[in-house]
Protein backbone atom coordinates (compact mmCIF):
# COMPACT_ATOMS: atom_id res chain seq x y z
CA UNK A 1 0.00 0.00 0.00
CA UNK A 2 2.49 2.18 0.87
CA UNK A 3 4.93 1.77 -2.68
CA UNK A 4 1.01 2.35 -3.97
CA UNK A 5 0.49 5.75 -2.24
CA UNK A 6 4.58 7.01 -3.56
CA UNK A 7 3.81 5.65 -6.72
CA UNK A 8 1.09 7.84 -7.00
CA UNK A 9 3.05 11.03 -5.24
CA UNK A 10 5.65 10.19 -8.15
CA UNK A 11 3.56 10.22 -10.77
CA UNK A 12 1.39 13.75 -9.64
CA UNK A 13 4.70 15.51 -9.33
CA UNK A 14 5.87 14.41 -12.38
CA UNK A 15 2.89 15.64 -14.45
CA UNK A 16 3.36 18.71 -12.26
CA UNK A 17 6.41 19.40 -13.30
CA UNK A 18 5.81 18.44 -17.17
CA UNK A 19 2.84 20.80 -17.23
CA UNK A 20 4.82 24.00 -15.18
CA UNK A 21 8.05 23.56 -17.93
CA UNK A 22 5.28 23.70 -20.50
CA UNK A 23 3.54 26.89 -19.35
CA UNK A 24 6.99 28.26 -18.90
CA UNK A 25 8.30 27.25 -22.75
CA UNK A 26 5.02 28.74 -23.78
CA UNK A 27 5.53 32.14 -21.99
CA UNK A 28 9.73 32.17 -22.08
CA UNK A 29 10.13 30.90 -25.43
CA UNK A 30 6.93 30.26 -27.99
CA UNK A 31 5.89 33.92 -27.17
CA UNK A 32 9.33 35.65 -27.55
CA UNK A 33 10.90 34.23 -30.43
CA UNK A 34 9.66 33.83 -34.18
CA UNK A 35 9.12 30.28 -35.25
CA UNK A 36 12.33 29.96 -37.10
CA UNK A 37 14.73 31.56 -34.54
CA UNK A 38 17.94 29.84 -33.42
CA UNK A 39 17.44 30.81 -29.85
CA UNK A 40 13.92 29.02 -30.40
CA UNK A 41 15.61 26.12 -30.80
CA UNK A 42 18.04 26.48 -27.97
CA UNK A 43 15.10 27.29 -25.49
CA UNK A 44 13.11 24.50 -26.84
CA UNK A 45 16.21 22.06 -26.23
CA UNK A 46 16.66 23.51 -22.88
CA UNK A 47 12.99 22.94 -21.59
CA UNK A 48 14.02 19.36 -22.07
CA UNK A 49 17.66 18.86 -21.10
CA UNK A 50 17.21 20.47 -17.59
CA UNK A 51 14.66 18.75 -16.07
CA UNK A 52 16.20 15.68 -17.50
CA UNK A 53 19.48 16.82 -15.66
CA UNK A 54 17.36 17.84 -12.32
CA UNK A 55 15.55 13.99 -12.23
CA UNK A 56 19.16 12.43 -13.18
CA UNK A 57 20.24 14.66 -9.93
CA UNK A 58 17.74 13.40 -7.86
CA UNK A 59 18.09 9.41 -8.26
CA UNK A 60 22.01 9.11 -9.13
CA UNK A 61 23.04 8.26 -6.00
CA UNK A 62 20.01 5.67 -4.93
CA UNK A 63 20.51 4.51 -8.30
CA UNK A 64 24.31 3.74 -7.15
CA UNK A 65 26.27 5.74 -10.14
CA UNK A 66 29.51 6.47 -9.53
CA UNK A 67 30.35 9.52 -7.21
CA UNK A 68 31.84 11.47 -10.19
CA UNK A 69 28.65 10.68 -12.71
CA UNK A 70 26.26 12.17 -9.40
CA UNK A 71 28.76 15.37 -9.11
CA UNK A 72 28.31 15.79 -12.92
CA UNK A 73 24.79 15.91 -12.89
CA UNK A 74 24.62 17.68 -9.33
CA UNK A 75 25.37 21.07 -9.46
CA UNK A 76 22.93 22.04 -12.84
CA UNK A 77 20.31 19.83 -12.25
CA UNK A 78 19.59 21.04 -8.32
CA UNK A 79 20.77 24.44 -9.13
CA UNK A 80 18.12 24.43 -12.31
CA UNK A 81 15.17 23.42 -9.26
CA UNK A 82 16.12 26.24 -7.51
CA UNK A 83 15.68 28.81 -10.40
CA UNK A 84 12.72 26.93 -11.44
CA UNK A 85 11.03 27.59 -8.23
CA UNK A 86 11.42 31.19 -8.25
CA UNK A 87 10.87 31.42 -11.64
CA UNK A 88 8.07 30.07 -11.80
CA UNK A 89 7.03 32.64 -8.82
CA UNK A 90 7.89 35.74 -10.73
CA UNK A 91 5.83 34.67 -13.83
CA UNK A 92 2.70 33.71 -12.27
CA UNK A 93 3.28 37.35 -10.64
CA UNK A 94 3.81 38.51 -13.37
CA UNK A 95 0.93 36.77 -15.38
CA UNK A 96 -1.52 39.91 -14.39
CA UNK A 97 0.97 42.34 -15.78
CA UNK A 98 1.01 40.73 -19.13
CA UNK A 99 -2.15 40.56 -19.11
CA UNK A 100 -2.83 44.53 -17.85
CA UNK A 101 -0.04 45.34 -20.93
CA UNK A 102 -1.71 43.52 -23.55
CA UNK A 103 -5.42 44.40 -22.70
CA UNK A 104 -5.53 47.39 -25.71
CA UNK A 105 -4.27 45.21 -28.37
CA UNK A 106 -6.57 44.81 -31.48
CA UNK A 107 -8.28 41.67 -31.31
CA UNK A 108 -9.35 41.73 -34.82
CA UNK A 109 -8.28 38.92 -37.74
CA UNK A 110 -6.06 41.38 -38.84
CA UNK A 111 -4.10 41.58 -35.64
CA UNK A 112 -3.96 37.80 -35.55
CA UNK A 113 -2.53 37.35 -38.87
CA UNK A 114 -0.08 40.26 -38.63
CA UNK A 115 -1.57 42.02 -41.58
CA UNK A 116 -2.43 46.41 -41.23
CA UNK A 117 -5.29 46.95 -39.94
CA UNK A 118 -7.72 49.32 -42.10
CA UNK A 119 -7.46 52.54 -42.50
CA UNK A 120 -10.11 54.38 -40.62
CA UNK A 121 -13.36 55.41 -42.87
CA UNK A 122 -12.51 59.03 -42.75
CA UNK A 123 -8.86 58.00 -43.83
CA UNK A 124 -9.70 55.82 -46.69
CA UNK A 125 -7.54 56.60 -49.68
CA UNK A 126 -9.54 58.42 -52.88
CA UNK A 127 -9.66 56.44 -56.30
CA UNK A 128 -7.36 59.11 -57.28
CA UNK A 129 -5.12 58.21 -54.40
CA UNK A 130 -5.39 54.68 -54.81
CA UNK A 131 -4.29 54.69 -58.42
CA UNK A 132 -1.52 56.91 -57.22
CA UNK A 133 -0.19 54.54 -54.66
CA UNK A 134 0.07 52.05 -57.56
CA UNK A 135 2.82 53.82 -59.66
CA UNK A 136 4.76 54.76 -56.41
CA UNK A 137 8.63 53.98 -56.48
CA UNK A 138 9.70 50.71 -54.84
CA UNK A 139 10.55 50.47 -51.57
CA UNK A 140 14.07 51.76 -50.12
CA UNK A 141 16.77 49.43 -48.76
CA UNK A 142 16.77 48.36 -45.45
CA UNK A 143 19.99 50.73 -44.93
CA UNK A 144 18.11 54.11 -46.21
CA UNK A 145 15.18 53.33 -44.01
CA UNK A 146 13.71 55.86 -41.45
CA UNK A 147 14.71 54.12 -37.86
CA UNK A 148 10.73 54.73 -36.83
CA UNK A 149 10.21 52.34 -40.64
CA UNK A 150 12.34 49.74 -38.50
CA UNK A 151 9.87 48.97 -36.19
CA UNK A 152 7.03 46.38 -36.21
CA UNK A 153 3.47 46.95 -37.20
CA UNK A 154 2.81 47.73 -33.88
CA UNK A 155 5.74 50.08 -33.42
CA UNK A 156 8.23 47.55 -31.20
CA UNK A 157 11.49 47.54 -31.70
CA UNK A 158 13.50 44.85 -34.15
CA UNK A 159 10.58 44.31 -36.13
CA UNK A 160 8.78 42.12 -32.78
CA UNK A 161 5.02 42.41 -32.67
CA UNK A 162 3.26 44.02 -29.75
CA UNK A 163 2.90 40.70 -28.15
CA UNK A 164 6.28 39.55 -28.31
CA UNK A 165 7.91 43.15 -26.98
CA UNK A 166 5.81 42.54 -23.96
CA UNK A 167 6.73 38.78 -23.67
CA UNK A 168 9.99 39.45 -23.67
CA UNK A 169 9.98 42.70 -21.42
CA UNK A 170 7.87 40.46 -18.72
CA UNK A 171 10.10 37.40 -19.38
CA UNK A 172 13.50 39.18 -18.57
CA UNK A 173 12.51 40.48 -15.58
CA UNK A 174 11.03 37.51 -14.34
CA UNK A 175 14.45 35.68 -15.09
CA UNK A 176 16.56 38.46 -14.00
CA UNK A 177 14.46 38.04 -10.16
CA UNK A 178 14.71 34.38 -10.30
CA UNK A 179 18.60 34.59 -10.78
CA UNK A 180 18.89 37.05 -8.52
CA UNK A 181 17.32 35.73 -5.74
CA UNK A 182 19.06 32.16 -6.30
CA UNK A 183 22.51 33.43 -6.79
CA UNK A 184 22.25 35.54 -3.55
CA UNK A 185 20.69 32.15 -1.91
CA UNK A 186 23.99 30.65 -3.32
CA UNK A 187 26.28 32.79 -1.76
CA UNK A 188 24.89 32.66 1.43
CA UNK A 189 25.42 29.08 1.55
CA UNK A 190 29.01 28.46 0.22
CA UNK A 191 29.79 31.32 2.48
CA UNK A 192 29.12 29.09 5.23
CA UNK A 193 26.69 29.34 8.51
CA UNK A 194 26.87 32.30 10.67
CA UNK A 195 26.63 32.30 14.54
CA UNK A 196 23.50 32.43 16.21
CA UNK A 197 23.61 32.47 20.30
CA UNK A 198 20.72 31.75 22.23
CA UNK A 199 20.27 31.34 25.89
CA UNK A 200 18.29 28.55 27.64
CA UNK A 201 17.66 28.93 31.07
CA UNK A 202 17.23 25.38 33.45
CA UNK A 203 15.52 24.79 36.35
CA UNK A 204 17.92 22.05 37.49
CA UNK A 205 20.92 23.21 36.40
CA UNK A 206 23.73 23.60 39.07
CA UNK A 207 25.03 27.44 39.78
CA UNK A 208 28.34 25.80 38.69
CA UNK A 209 27.23 24.89 35.13
CA UNK A 210 25.85 28.84 34.17
CA UNK A 211 27.36 29.71 31.09
CA UNK A 212 28.28 26.25 29.74
CA UNK A 213 28.44 26.72 26.08
CA UNK A 214 26.90 23.67 23.43
CA UNK A 215 27.61 24.24 20.08
CA UNK A 216 24.49 22.86 17.80
CA UNK A 217 25.25 22.41 14.43
CA UNK A 218 22.50 19.81 12.01
CA UNK A 219 22.11 19.15 8.26
CA UNK A 220 25.61 19.78 7.00
CA UNK A 221 24.64 16.87 4.35
CA UNK A 222 28.37 16.50 2.78
CA UNK A 223 27.37 15.54 -0.71
CA UNK A 224 28.02 15.53 -4.65
CA UNK A 225 27.83 19.59 -4.06
CA UNK A 226 29.02 20.11 -0.54
CA UNK A 227 32.49 18.77 0.11
CA UNK A 228 35.79 19.28 2.06
CA UNK A 229 35.71 23.15 2.02
CA UNK A 230 31.94 23.41 3.14
CA UNK A 231 33.18 20.74 6.02
CA UNK A 232 36.38 22.48 7.08
CA UNK A 233 34.40 26.36 7.04
CA UNK A 234 31.72 24.72 9.38
CA UNK A 235 35.01 23.10 11.86
CA UNK A 236 36.54 26.37 12.13
CA UNK A 237 33.56 28.43 12.96
CA UNK A 238 32.80 26.04 15.60
CA UNK A 239 36.19 25.85 17.32
CA UNK A 240 36.11 30.00 17.07
CA UNK A 241 33.23 29.57 19.29
CA UNK A 242 35.61 27.74 22.05
CA UNK A 243 32.51 25.75 22.94
CA UNK A 244 32.49 23.67 25.89
CA UNK A 245 30.86 20.34 24.08
CA UNK A 246 29.54 19.91 20.58
CA UNK A 247 26.45 18.43 19.41
CA UNK A 248 26.29 17.09 15.85
CA UNK A 249 22.38 16.80 15.31
CA UNK A 250 22.10 14.30 12.29
CA UNK A 251 22.06 14.71 8.48
CA UNK A 252 25.88 14.94 8.03
CA UNK A 253 25.99 12.73 4.77
CA UNK A 254 24.48 11.93 1.78
CA UNK A 255 26.54 9.32 0.71
CA UNK A 256 28.59 6.92 1.53
CA UNK A 257 32.07 6.72 3.46
CA UNK A 258 33.60 5.27 0.54
CA UNK A 259 32.41 8.50 -1.48
CA UNK A 260 32.27 11.00 1.30
CA UNK A 261 35.46 9.74 3.69
CA UNK A 262 37.57 12.36 2.12
CA UNK A 263 34.94 15.08 2.80
CA UNK A 264 34.65 14.51 6.70
CA UNK A 265 37.95 14.11 7.49
CA UNK A 266 38.11 17.78 8.59
CA UNK A 267 35.55 16.80 11.22
CA UNK A 268 38.59 15.11 13.02
CA UNK A 269 39.64 18.61 13.79
CA UNK A 270 37.04 19.55 16.46
CA UNK A 271 37.51 21.03 19.55
CA UNK A 272 35.60 21.13 23.04
CA UNK A 273 36.41 20.59 26.59
CA UNK A 274 33.44 17.51 27.14
CA UNK A 275 33.81 16.18 23.60
CA UNK A 276 31.73 16.31 20.48
CA UNK A 277 28.57 13.96 20.02
CA UNK A 278 26.86 12.84 16.98
CA UNK A 279 23.22 11.42 16.53
CA UNK A 280 22.09 9.97 13.31
CA UNK A 281 19.34 11.83 11.10
CA UNK A 282 17.32 10.19 8.39
CA UNK A 283 19.86 10.94 5.57
CA UNK A 284 22.46 8.60 7.22
CA UNK A 285 19.81 6.04 6.67
CA UNK A 286 19.71 6.59 3.25
CA UNK A 287 23.22 6.57 2.82
CA UNK A 288 24.15 3.72 5.40
CA UNK A 289 23.92 4.70 9.59
CA UNK A 290 26.56 2.03 10.41
CA UNK A 291 29.26 2.52 8.53
CA UNK A 292 28.61 6.27 9.27
CA UNK A 293 28.49 5.78 13.42
CA UNK A 294 31.69 3.95 12.89
CA UNK A 295 33.62 6.39 10.61
CA UNK A 296 32.21 9.30 13.13
CA UNK A 297 34.12 7.57 15.85
CA UNK A 298 37.13 7.23 14.01
CA UNK A 299 37.08 11.28 13.26
CA UNK A 300 36.77 11.48 17.23
CA UNK A 301 33.28 11.89 17.79
CA UNK A 302 31.17 10.13 20.50
CA UNK A 303 28.18 8.52 18.99
CA UNK A 304 24.96 8.57 20.91
CA UNK A 305 22.56 5.31 19.72
CA UNK A 306 19.78 5.40 22.24
CA UNK A 307 22.19 5.68 24.89
CA UNK A 308 23.17 8.77 27.70
CA UNK A 309 26.62 9.52 28.91
CA UNK A 310 26.66 11.33 32.60
CA UNK A 311 28.36 14.61 32.20
CA UNK A 312 29.55 16.92 35.49
CA UNK A 313 26.57 19.14 35.39
CA UNK A 314 23.92 17.17 33.60
CA UNK A 315 22.69 13.93 31.39
CA UNK A 316 23.48 14.12 27.47
CA UNK A 317 21.07 11.54 26.03
CA UNK A 318 20.92 10.66 21.95
CA UNK A 319 18.51 9.19 20.36
CA UNK A 320 17.87 7.17 16.52
CA UNK A 321 16.17 8.68 14.18
CA UNK A 322 13.64 7.81 13.56
CA UNK A 323 13.98 6.71 9.78
CA UNK A 324 15.97 4.04 11.69
CA UNK A 325 12.72 2.04 12.83
CA UNK A 326 12.61 0.83 9.05
CA UNK A 327 15.71 -0.67 9.88
CA UNK A 328 15.23 -1.79 13.35
CA UNK A 329 16.91 0.62 14.76
CA UNK A 330 14.93 3.33 15.65
CA UNK A 331 14.95 5.78 18.43
CA UNK A 332 14.58 3.93 22.43
CA UNK A 333 13.44 6.60 25.11
CA UNK A 334 13.88 3.81 27.34
CA UNK A 335 16.68 2.82 26.64
CA UNK A 336 18.26 6.59 26.34
CA UNK A 337 16.75 8.13 29.71
CA UNK A 338 15.95 5.69 31.63
CA UNK A 339 17.56 4.65 35.36
CA UNK A 340 18.75 8.26 35.59
CA UNK A 341 18.48 10.31 37.87
CA UNK A 342 15.57 13.17 37.55
CA UNK A 343 17.08 15.07 40.07
CA UNK A 344 19.59 16.36 36.87
CA UNK A 345 18.92 18.25 34.08
CA UNK A 346 18.67 16.04 31.17
CA UNK A 347 19.81 17.02 27.33
CA UNK A 348 18.75 15.35 24.38
CA UNK A 349 19.82 14.98 21.20
CA UNK A 350 16.79 14.24 18.16
CA UNK A 351 17.64 14.91 14.75
CA UNK A 352 13.47 15.38 14.03
CA UNK A 353 11.29 17.59 16.06
CA UNK A 354 8.66 15.62 16.00
CA UNK A 355 9.87 13.21 18.95
CA UNK A 356 9.36 16.34 20.85
CA UNK A 357 6.26 14.69 22.69
CA UNK A 358 8.08 11.61 23.70
CA UNK A 359 10.65 13.83 25.34
CA UNK A 360 8.16 15.29 27.16
CA UNK A 361 6.87 12.17 28.61
CA UNK A 362 10.22 11.56 30.22
CA UNK A 363 11.25 14.57 31.75
CA UNK A 364 13.46 15.73 29.23
CA UNK A 365 14.64 19.46 29.67
CA UNK A 366 15.90 20.14 26.33
CA UNK A 367 16.05 19.05 23.46
CA UNK A 368 18.39 19.88 20.39
CA UNK A 369 16.93 19.22 17.02
CA UNK A 370 17.42 20.45 13.40
CA UNK A 371 16.21 18.11 10.19
CA UNK A 372 13.81 21.26 8.94
CA UNK A 373 16.36 23.55 7.19
CA UNK A 374 13.77 26.09 8.39
CA UNK A 375 12.36 25.73 5.13
CA UNK A 376 15.35 26.61 3.18
CA UNK A 377 13.55 27.38 0.27
CA UNK A 378 10.88 30.40 0.54
CA UNK A 379 7.86 29.59 0.65
CA UNK A 380 8.78 26.12 2.31
CA UNK A 381 9.30 27.29 5.78
CA UNK A 382 5.14 26.82 5.53
CA UNK A 383 4.91 23.10 4.19
CA UNK A 384 7.65 22.66 7.28
CA UNK A 385 5.39 23.67 9.95
CA UNK A 386 2.96 21.18 8.18
CA UNK A 387 5.18 18.14 9.07
CA UNK A 388 7.13 19.82 11.85
CA UNK A 389 5.79 21.12 15.53
CA UNK A 390 8.86 23.53 15.43
CA UNK A 391 10.34 24.98 12.12
CA UNK A 392 13.65 26.86 13.82
CA UNK A 393 13.92 28.11 17.35
CA UNK A 394 13.25 28.11 21.01
CA UNK A 395 10.05 26.83 21.55
CA UNK A 396 8.12 25.46 24.97
CA UNK A 397 6.45 22.27 25.53
CA UNK A 398 5.20 21.81 28.98
CA UNK A 399 7.97 21.37 31.31
CA UNK A 400 10.42 20.67 28.01
CA UNK A 401 12.21 23.23 25.80
CA UNK A 402 12.68 22.38 22.40
CA UNK A 403 15.56 24.21 19.86
CA UNK A 404 15.64 23.61 15.81
CA UNK A 405 18.46 24.61 14.41
CA UNK A 406 17.84 25.58 10.48
CA UNK A 407 21.46 23.41 10.03
CA UNK A 408 24.39 24.07 8.56
CA UNK A 409 23.92 23.23 4.88
CA UNK A 410 21.08 22.49 2.06
CA UNK A 411 19.80 19.58 0.71
CA UNK A 412 19.63 19.77 -3.14
CA UNK A 413 20.37 23.23 -4.10
CA UNK A 414 22.86 24.86 -2.59
CA UNK A 415 20.88 27.88 -2.00
CA UNK A 416 18.65 28.90 0.80
CA UNK A 417 16.11 31.68 0.31
CA UNK A 418 14.55 33.32 3.93
CA UNK A 419 16.25 30.47 5.78
CA UNK A 420 19.89 31.27 6.63
CA UNK A 421 22.36 28.63 7.58
CA UNK A 422 23.49 28.46 11.30
CA UNK A 423 25.65 26.79 13.83
CA UNK A 424 24.07 27.81 17.18
CA UNK A 425 25.61 28.31 20.73
CA UNK A 426 23.07 27.26 23.23
CA UNK A 427 24.23 28.98 26.34
CA UNK A 428 22.85 27.03 29.92
CA UNK A 429 21.79 29.08 32.53
CA UNK A 430 20.83 28.47 36.18
CA UNK A 431 17.95 29.78 37.89
CA UNK A 432 20.43 29.82 40.68
CA UNK A 433 22.93 32.24 39.11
Amino acid sequence: MRIVLFAGIGLAVLALLVLVHRWLWVRLVRDTMRPRAAARRIGTALAFALPLLSLAALTAGRAGAPFWLQQSVAWPGYMWLAVLLYLSLAMLVAEPVRAFLLRREPRTAHAATGRPAPAPAGDRATPVAAATSATRPAPRAPAERNPAEAAGPTGAPGGATRRQFVARAVGGAAALAATATVAQGTYGVLRGPRVKRVQVPLAKLPRAAHGFRIAVVSDIHLGPVLGRAHTTRIVETINRTQPDLIAVVGDLVDGSVHDLGPAAEPLRGLRARHGSYFVTGNHEYFSGAQQWVDHVRELGLTPLENARRPLPYFDLAGVNDVAGETEGHGPDFTAALGDRDPARAAVLMAHQPIVIHDAVRHGVDLQLSGHTHGGQLWPGNYLAELANPTVAGLERYGDTQLYVSRGAGAWGPPVRVGAPSDITVVELASYQA
